[in-house]
């Protein structure tokens, strides 16, 4: 089994990720070595390399590779960077900016998902992954700034909390919209501000807390 989820990561790079135009070479090999099917519940492990987002129960979803893989490379990384996760989930989104950053600070408000992805991580040996339990709409102002924040949920808008623990230069990648209508942005903190760019329609499980979507509005 284990050659078959090798020869499944491999075309997983090939078919869904490089021929969409993500072409950042430590993208790339990060996606092609981190094993997915690790992330993913045990009945779903056949399908963790299909190109389409998988539950992971609390409502939430692990998602498709090729978005994973497009939001890793709008961070522009290079390595030496201090990167916030708003979102953990699985943990497969941190251990992909972990394989490139040098340090990723992520943050999960669901007590399941917070224990699952710190057991899942521990295990595969990420020692550059600090994990976080809380409201991930404020982010975690105590390791701030980060030269790149990445959200893996919808928000109605870009928390001011995240823009403000931005450093300079630094980019938030975010989904921002509602249930029927999102688009994947870029947030950059430039001299005298924000500059954005919105990237391609998106579909994310909402952002709860604070500065996210409440009960009853999605």
């Amino acid at each position: 089994m284990k050659i078959e989820f090798e020869e499944a990561r491999e075309w997983m790079v090939s078919a869904q990720i490089a021929r969409r135009g993500v072409n950042a070479p430590q993208v790339l090999d990060a996606m092609r070595s981190i094993p997915r099917h690790r992330f993913v519940p045990d009945e779903s492990q056949a399908y963790a390399y299909d190109d389409t987002p998988i539950p992971i129960g609390q409502g939430q979803t692990i998602s498709q590779p090729y978005i994973v893989a497009l939001m890793t490379q709008l961070l522009q990384l290079q390595g030496d960077e201090v990167v916030l996760e708003i979102g953990t989930g699985s943990g497969y989104q941190a251990a992909v900016l972990a394989s490139i950053a040098k340090t990723v600070h992520t943050v999960e408000m669901l007590p399941e998902l917070f224990e699952r992805a710190s057991r899942i991580l521990g295990e595969l040996g990420y020692s550059n992954i600090l994990l976080h339990g809380g409201d991930g709409s404020q982010g975690w102002p105590k390791a701030s700034p980060y030269q790149g924040i990445l959200v893996t949920a919808a928000a109605p808008k870009p928390p001011q909390a995240l823009l403000d623990q931005l450093a300079d230069g630094g980019r938030l990648v975010i989904p921002v919209g509602s249930r029927g209508s999102q688009v994947l942005q870029v947030w950059e903190k430039v001299k005298g501000g924000f500059s954005h760019e919105d990237i391609l329609p998106v579909t994310f499980v909402p952002l709860r807390g604070k500065s996210g979507w409440h009960d009853g509005e999605w």
